[in-house]
């Protein structure tokens, strides 16, 4: 049940005011798919939720400006989900920067991929997609410390309310 309330958590912080690309999203997928029990859950309800979160922030942040249809977004954070399963039962804190790094990494060259291929922002060429990535750059910049700086609030909040095994009386700390 605590993991519908991150969801929920990362839904509500994606539309207060951020840095560009430096949302609760991408954790929220790698948390779904370290905490859900089923794995189809854990990529269909953070699935569910960003896509009634894309279309409201279309509508009501940006009033229809932006079309709100993103398949290579949402593949790569079903990616991202589906490199929570590696982290499932572990709280290794490298295993989870290392997975968060990952991530990031492979949603900016799918998504920048997918701008090149279906944009006309750049010629469909090696050239152009190395234009692409190299414009996308900042952009991931943001991505990577968002991503790590929610994790790091997603798993350790969850750790610290949650997963930490009581001590023995008079064990030290």
């Amino acid at each position: 049940m605590i993991v519908y309330l991150y969801v929920l958590g990362a839904l509500l912080f994606r539309v207060l005011p951020h840095p560009w690309n430096a949302t609760p999203i991408a954790a929220m997928f790698l948390f779904s798919g370290a905490m859900f029990r089923s794995k189809v859950k854990s990529l269909i309800v953070p699935l569910g939720a960003l896509l009634v979160s894309d279309y409201a922030v279309d509508h009501l942040i940006y009033h229809g400006a932006y079309h709100w249809f993103s398949p290579f977004t949402w593949a790569g954070f079903l990616l991202i989900g589906m490199l929570g399963w590696t982290l499932r039962g572990s709280f290794k804190w490298t295993a989870i920067g290392g997975t968060s790094v990952l991530g990031s990494t492979l949603f900016f060259f799918l998504t920048n991929f997918g701008v090149w291929l279906t944009w006309s922002l750049y010629p469909r060429t090696l050239a152009g997609l190395a234009q692409c990535y190299a414009a996308g750059v900042p952009f991931y910049r943001n991505e990577l410390l968002g991503d790590l700086a929610w994790n790091a609030i997603m798993f350790g909040s969850y750790y610290w309310l949650v997963a930490r095994k009581p001590q023995p009386a008079g064990a030290r700390s």
